[in-house]
């Protein structure tokens, strides 16, 4: 019994760590060459639900996958034109990406959800 739950855990860990492992592995080869991008967690998820909003309304994962690294890409432009180009500052670039990709998942997450949040000027056990 507790072997199988441990074995369980461990599965679904390194499952669900896979996406952040190989985010990290990119943003240590682009450290390496003196790039500093703190917007990494945003541009996933930008590309993550952009995505799932894809291959939802689609109905095609292929077509999800595509938009995903679509997204991804052009947020990731965002942040290489803002920051070699503009020469804006890469700490404050890489942080407003992140928060952009936070707002913008929440933004689209909630309208997408089933049961979008509700609300209400009242106390929360009449809502």
């Amino acid at each position: 019994m507790i072997l199988s739950m441990v074995t369980t855990l461990a599965v679904s860990v390194v499952a669900a760590s896979t996406p952040l492992l190989i985010a990290a592995s990119g943003e240590l080869v682009a450290e390496k060459s003196g790039v500093l991008n703190l917007g990494v967690e945003g541009m996933m998820l930008v590309g993550a639900i952009a995505g799932f909003a894809t291959a939802h309304h689609s109905g095609s994962a292929m077509l999800g996958v595509g938009v995903a690294a679509l997204a991804g890409v052009c947020i990731a432009m965002i942040f290489a034109l803002l920051s070699l180009s503009f020469l804006a500052n890469q700490v404050a670039t890489g942080l407003a990406l992140t928060i952009f990709g936070h707002g913008f998942a929440a933004l689209l997450g909630r309208a997408m959800s089933a049961f979008p949040r509700r609300f209400c000027t009242r106390s929360r056990s009449r809502c």
